[in-house]
């Protein structure tokens, strides 16, 4: 099976027995770095991850003779189940990638891993920034941490983890004014998940400036659509019409979002009753 054709297939069209071929190769001591990574990201894909695949990506983590790379690509493949779990919840039998045991388990070993001063700073920095996709107790203070530790990756890591943990808005508001690019962009999207009205003005100066990166323009088109839809509408009608697909896609879209149930709210504003 040719998993460099695969990669640039949409993961429904996979064929069957791709689960089990990443699975011989995320367990092949001696299989290539570049297999390995690339097989370590096609596992975190839901079409093919099960209980067998997480326990293999965290047998990866674990080993401290692979490389930083392949672990932290081991730890980031896992967030999406995660997240998948703590979102839909165990309930529907027939929408499970993994089982509620093994949710558990990963969730509990990326707590004890992050822990653990042998595991490379790089390699934490992966599993918190995977784990907080399942938000449990100890993520507050390691985010807090992260974020005051006065090193630039662990702050990017920290506002990127503000998207998923509650309680960081003032934090969340301070990253929009970092010099720092990557950091700005996260303070963006998290300021768009968590609907942070104080962040208004500051990503819809982004959506009518004319400099706005195209990655920072995109965060902030959907980041004003949850945090005022009302005023969002009138902002994105004229970039509805861009000549950039990518751009005019993304207006469209966030306009549809604004306009339907959250926008429908707030027009009962205007409501005398």
């Amino acid at each position: 099976m040719n998993l460099r054709m695969l990669k640039d297939t949409p993961p429904w069209e996979w064929p069957d027995g791709t689960g089990r071929a990443l699975l011989d190769i995320v367990r092949d001591e001696g299989a290539a770095e570049s297999d390995l990574l690339l097989a370590a990201e096609m596992a975190g894909d839901l079409t093919v991850v099960n209980d067998e695949l997480v326990e293999a990506l965290l047998s990866v983590l674990r080993r401290g003779d692979r490389s930083e790379t392949v672990r932290g690509r081991a730890a980031i493949s896992l967030g999406p189940v995660l997240e998948h779990a703590d979102t839909q919840g165990f309930e529907d039998t027939d929408d499970l990638p993994v089982t509620e045991r093994a949710f558990h388990r990963l969730q509990e070993s990326l707590r004890k891993l992050y822990g653990d001063a042998n595991v490379p700073g790089e390699v934490r920095r992966w599993i918190l920034e995977a784990s907080v996709r399942a938000p449990q107790d100890w993520h507050e203070n390691a985010i807090r941490a992260a974020y005051s530790s006065g090193d630039d990756s662990w702050k990017l890591t920290a506002v990127f983890c503000m998207r998923f943990v509650r309680g960081f808005d003032e934090q969340i508001l301070e990253a929009l004014d970092s010099q720092d690019p990557d950091v700005h962009y996260e303070a963006v999207v998290a300021a768009g998940d968590w609907r942070l009205d104080a962040a208004w003005r500051h990503v819809a100066a982004l959506i009518t400036s004319k400099t706005t990166d195209k990655a920072l323009l995109l965060a902030a088109i959907d980041a004003i659509a949850s945090i005022r839809p009302r005023e969002a509408v009138r902002m994105l009608d004229d970039l509805a019409d861009s000549p950039d697909e990518d751009i005019a896609a993304a207006a469209e879209d966030a306009m549809a979002m604004a306009e339907g149930p959250l926008g429908e709210d707030d027009d009962d504003d205007d409501c005398p009753y």
